[in-house]
């Protein structure tokens, strides 16, 4: 538990400083530049590119679908399986954060109103250059919510790193993180090279998505620890 909360302490902490470090640089402006051709005012890649599309957008989002329903499935008529049974707290952990980490990241884009790179003027769109807690210009007329902070698509990615708590062997799990990783900076990558989200929405997507699976796995345990204290009692009387 100490090790856990420790983990939740520090991720807590780099995540305000990274937040806070993007809000006061223009960090992500100047990263952002080199994926944008200001001649021919396009991005590096064209978000309507059918095979990265597939790959890294519509098959990426429908393959860690179809992964989150095989758990859920295998929990609900698996569950007698003795491989299910030693796997099963991790199972749970992975599917509980297939879920709140993509939800919870989608209920911060719905309301944080920050615009995508590409829809500000200095790439070539109409919104002013406003961090997450900037305020706009009293005179900008806004005609849609933005919904660009954090990194929605990323998140589904990122999730995969509860797959970190799912094995035992010290090798496995670090496999594990390094295979989420990948697939979530794989999906966040592609979703800044086409100008849809700053380096920072990543990291910070990055970040949030750990500290979210960090309070499952406590969750699980706290309620593992609440089962096993009433057996206890239960065969005491």
């Amino acid at each position: 538990m100490l090790k856990n909360n420790k983990q939740i302490a520090i991720t807590i902490l780099l995540l305000v400083f990274v937040i806070a470090f993007f809000q006061l640089t223009d960090s992500d402006i100047y990263i952002q530049s080199f994926f944008y051709n200001f001649e021919s005012k396009t991005w590096l890649i064209d978000k309507n590119e059918p095979i990265l599309k597939f790959l890294f957008y519509d098959g990426l989002k429908n393959l860690l679908l179809l992964f989150g329903l095989l758990i859920f499935l295998s929990l609900i008529f698996l569950r007698k399986k003795s491989l299910v049974q030693e796997y099963k707290k991790g199972l749970i952990i992975v599917l509980l954060s297939a879920i709140f980490v993509p939800f919870m990241i989608g209920s911060l884009k719905a309301i944080s109103n920050t615009p995508c790179p590409c829809n500000i003027v200095y790439f070539n769109g109409t919104y002013p250059d406003i961090k997450v807690f900037d305020s706009y210009p009293k005179d900008f007329i806004q005609t849609s919510k933005a919904k660009c902070w954090p990194a929605g698509h990323a998140s589904g990615g990122f999730a995969l790193m509860a797959l970190f708590f799912l094995f035992k062997n010290p090798i496995n799990q670090k496999l594990a993180l390094g295979a989420a990783l990948i697939v979530g900076w794989s999906m966040g990558t592609y979703k800044m090279l086409l100008g849809d989200h700053f380096l920072s929405h990543t990291i910070i997507t990055m970040l949030m998505a750990w500290l979210i699976i960090l309070l499952i796995v406590k969750s699980v345990e706290k309620f593992e620890r609440f089962k096993l204290e009433k057996s206890t009692q239960i065969q005491l009387f």
